[in-house]
Parts: structure tokens; sequence; C-alpha cells
């Protein structure tokens, strides 16, 4: 029986803690400017300003200056093609290279097509000619734009000078002649082609992960800045459990960030009509595990965060880093193994590469299995470790105390003596 009771009395003094750590969490939070600027303001705006930028998705009109050395009906005609183009406009043909290249550097425009003066000759005699596109590539979706489009436009003039120099019987065959197999290109889960379709999702997830160890990272340099024994842990009764430390501050920034996923991860997709076709169960189930993965992450690292500065040092350090072994930005399969590896051990990896399937593409749990258990394993796993941090400041700490009391009581008897 009295084991028992003993049992019991350290299991409600264990749960009265962990709240009481968690009340002084929550206060430790809302007193903190920086830390509420870190977990509220920028999951703010952030994911505002990166939809915002992007929410144009595709680039039209991208200004493109010709240098037709050819000079005939067939360059003429190719080049009012490109300009009536959706994505590309023609500001000017320049009579040489030279005038071209300084419209670029100018930023007049951003690329340049080169029209060789044997163009015509080579079509009329039946032979393959070559056009030549430059482009500054400051930004790839000019380049995008007038490669597509100077394609698009090479193979429907190719097309029809092969069939005019075979004429069909009717019509009908003149079309199977220059198209013999239709064909129609149907980009699936997104269908403008946009960039804020295809990376603003990624970056959302990633501002989660990144803002948590922003906020909990100064938190952490905060305590030991404050702590005259420069440890994580305060000197009360209360903080004397290695659980219930982890699970009262876990308790706070879970509660916290369920807010702030509602806002970056719900309103603000439908604010700028970003793709939204997973089932909510399934986008709240998956989301779990990574909050619990980056909360524990983030109080791991904060235990080797010595100062309120660290944690954005650690921020800049890692953010683009992330972003590209993720698997968004670069096929995963084309990045080296190592670092494929590396990107695991981040929660934002499996989080993006999951979430990214879910909401864009409208994949279930099963689907992504793989990532789901990867997030509960780095879960598990990350709540050893922040145990093991605060279980060593614990020990730290004591010794410490310790240490100061027989140094006290050494000097009070040698001034005694």
């Amino acid at each position: 029986m009295k084991r028992e009771y003993r049992l019991r009395y350290i299991i409600r003094d264990g749960i009265q803690d962990m709240f009481y750590i968690w009340k002084e969490e929550w206060k430790n939070v809302f007193r903190d400017e920086g830390v509420m600027i870190f977990f509220f303001l920028v999951p703010l705006v952030y994911p505002v300003l990166y939809s915002f930028i992007y929410n144009n998705e595709v680039v039209h009109e991208a200004k493109m200056v010709v240098v037709d050395d050819s000079q005939t009906a067939y360059s003429r005609e190719f080049i009012r093609r490109v300009d009536a183009s959706a994505d590309v406009k023609v500001v000017h043909v320049y009579p040489d290279m030279t005038a071209a290249k300084e419209a670029m550097d100018s930023k007049e425009a951003y690329g340049i097509l080169w029209i060789p003066s044997d163009f015509s000759k080579d079509l009329h005699q039946g032979r393959q000619t070559t056009v030549s596109l430059y482009s500054d590539m400051s930004a790839l979706l000019f380049y995008k734009a007038f490669l597509l489009t100077a394609t698009e436009v090479s193979l429907d003039m190719g097309a029809e000078i092969a069939a005019s120099r075979a004429p069909a019987s009717t019509d009908q065959a003149e079309l199977i002649q220059i198209h013999p197999i239709p064909s129609e290109a149907i980009t699936m889960f997104n269908t403008q082609n946009g960039f804020a379709s295809f990376l603003v999702p990624a970056i959302l997830v990633l501002v989660l992960q990144q803002t948590l160890l922003l906020g909990i990272g100064m938190l952490g340099g905060t305590a030991r800045e404050s702590n005259r024994f420069n440890s994580l842990v305060p000197i009360s009764k209360h903080f004397n459990g290695t659980l219930r430390i982890v699970m009262g501050k876990s308790l706070t920034y879970l509660v916290l960030y369920v807010l702030v996923c509602l806002w970056v991860l719900v309103i603000v997709p439908r604010l700028f009509s970003l793709p939204q076709v997973g089932q909510p169960a399934d986008v709240v189930l998956f989301m779990l595990p990574y909050l619990l993965a980056a909360i524990f992450f983030a109080m791991t690292m904060s235990g080797f965060m010595q100062t309120r500065e660290a944690p954005m040092m650690v921020f800049v350090f890692t953010s683009l880093i992330l972003l590209f072994i993720s698997g968004i930005s670069w096929p995963k399969e084309a990045i080296p193994e190592f670092w494929r590896w590396l990107g695991y051990i981040f929660p934002s990896t499996a989080g993006i590469q999951g979430f990214v399937r879910i909401n864009t593409t409208g994949a279930t749990l099963n689907e992504v299995a793989p990532e789901y258990r990867i997030l509960w394993v780095q879960a598990g796993g990350y709540f050893i470790t922040a145990c093991l941090v605060y279980r060593y400041q614990i020990i730290r700490c004591r010794k410490l105390i310790v240490q100061r009391y027989w140094a006290l009581k050494k000097m009070r008897h040698n001034i005694k003596i």
C-alpha cells in the first residue's frame, strides 16, 4: 500500500509540475518580445510575403530582342509568331549582335534571338537550319519562357513547311501530315505551371520548423544568460524531473503552433488560391508528428544555444540548404546520396515531401507512409535527445549548487578561524 501510495504521489506531483512548467513557459513566451516575433509575427508575415511575391505564378511578356541577319519572309514570320505568344514580347529587332547585347546589359530585354543569314536559304533547300537563343540566367523563368516559345514556333513552322512541299489531296490529309499523332500536354496538380503552386507549400512547412528553432532556441539562450549557473533549468523544486520539463515545455509550443498551422497551412493557401486537394484529416494526422519532431528537435538544439543571438545564425545558415535537400526545388533522386541521407536528420525533409504530396497532389496517408513513419521516428528520437539534454542540465545545475555550497561553507569556516 505504501508503495502504491508513493507511486500515486509521484505521478500526481509530476503532473502538477508539468502544468506548472507549462504555465511558466507560456509566460516566458509572452514576456519575450523577440520570441513573440519568431512565434507569431514571422509565421504571420513570411507566408503572406512569399505567396504575394510568387502570386503571378508564371512569367508573361518576357522581353526579348532579335538579331535578324536573314531579313526574309521566313525570318519575319518566325519573329511574328514568337512575338504573338503569351510568354514572350519582342521589344526590338537589331541589325547586329553588339546592339542586342547592349540592350540586354541595360535590362531592356532578358534574351536575344539570333536568326542566321542562311536561315531562309536552308529552309528553301530542304536543309535543317539553326536559330540561336541567348538568355539572362538571373531569372530561370525568363529562360523557360524563351526556350518553350522558340521550340513551339520552330516545330509548328517546320511541320507546315514540310507539308507545303508534299501537298495532300484533302484538308484532312494535310492535317494528318502535319500532325500525324495528335498530342495534348496536361500538367497534373499544377495546371498553370506556376511557381507559387510548386514552391510555396514547401516554404510554408519549412517556416514552421525554422520559427520553432528560432523561438525555442532564443528561450534557451535567454535561460542560460539569466541563470547564474548558465543552465537551461531554473533553480526550482518544480524543475527536478526530466520528463515533466520536456513535456511541459513541448505542450506550450504544441498548443501555440496548432494556431500557427491553421494560419500558415489553411488560411494563407486559400487567400492566394494555392492547391489544397488533400483530405483535411490526412493533413492533420500527418502534421502532428511533424510538429512534435520539429519541437523536440528545436528543444534538443536549444541545449547548444549559449546566447539569444545564436539561433539566428543557425537559421541563416540552414534555411536555404534545407529547402534544397528537401527534394522540392531539385529532384531528390538527383541529390548526392550523402546529402539525401543527411536531409533526413531534419524533420523538414520528410515533412515537406509528405505534405506536398498530400496537400498538392491529393495523396492519402497510406501513400506517404514512409515519410509518416520517418516523422514518428524523428519525434521519438528527438524526444529522447531533448530529455538527455535537460537531464544533463539538471545534473550539471545540481553539481554547481553543491560546489557553490561547499565553497561558501569553506569560506565561512576560514573567516571564523
